[in-house]
């Protein structure tokens, strides 16, 4: 039988060494999706601009692009957003457990610090509402819109009854993924 042995110095500097690369590597993957998620929100707005010249030039139609564009950027939006929470919560749990019993030391406090304050659901349901308004409501305003034109054409009025499904699909979507329910007032500690 095999007893467990205390690492050594150089084992705990190797440990620490992975456990540092992971890190960075975890950050600049969050920065990266941070950045990706915000510019999806410009954009949107281009597209939004695009369409709103293209009505006038080629009519109501038209406004049947915006629900796919902003529906995909938005989705594209929320992926980037959980994938960016993940990252966080996995530091938090449990690399910084695993760096703070190397190194004896609370490690990756800002993980934790920042998601303590009273105001955070506040925030997320601010935010709920700007993605809401900014990805959802879009495509719901062209798509009403377009029904608003007396459109008369039964293939674009059957795409038309489909996007309005999946608008509402990805309202709920939206406001799935909101976290606004889930408490994160820390005591204290790395949590």
């Amino acid at each position: 039988m095999t007893t467990p042995t205390t690492p050594t110095p150089a084992d705990t500097s190797g440990q620490l060494d992975v456990l540092r690369d992971e890190l960075k590597t975890l950050k600049d993957e969050q920065r990266d999706r941070i950045r990706a998620r915000d510019n999806l929100v410009y954009s949107l707005i281009v597209a939004i601009a695009a369409v709103a010249g293209g009505t006038k030039l080629a009519g109501p139609a038209v406004a049947l692009l915006l629900p796919p564009v902003a529906l995909a950027l938005g989705w594209t939006h929320l992926i980037n957003d959980q994938k960016v929470s993940a990252i966080g919560r996995y530091l938090r749990t449990d690399l910084a457990p695993r760096l703070s019993a190397l190194t004896g030391a609370d490690v990756l406090r800002w993980e934790t610090a920042h998601r303590s304050d009273r105001l955070r659901r506040q925030r997320k349901g601010i935010q709920l509402g700007v993605d809401l308004t900014v990805f959802v409501l879009p495509a719901a305003i062209a798509t009403g819109w377009y029904w608003a034109s007396q459109p008369t054409n039964p293939a674009l009025i059957a795409a038309s009854v489909l996007e309005a499904i999946t608008v509402l699909i990805a309202a709920w979507q939206v406001v799935a993924y909101a976290d606004i329910t889930t408490s994160h007032t820390i005591t204290g500690g790395n949590q």
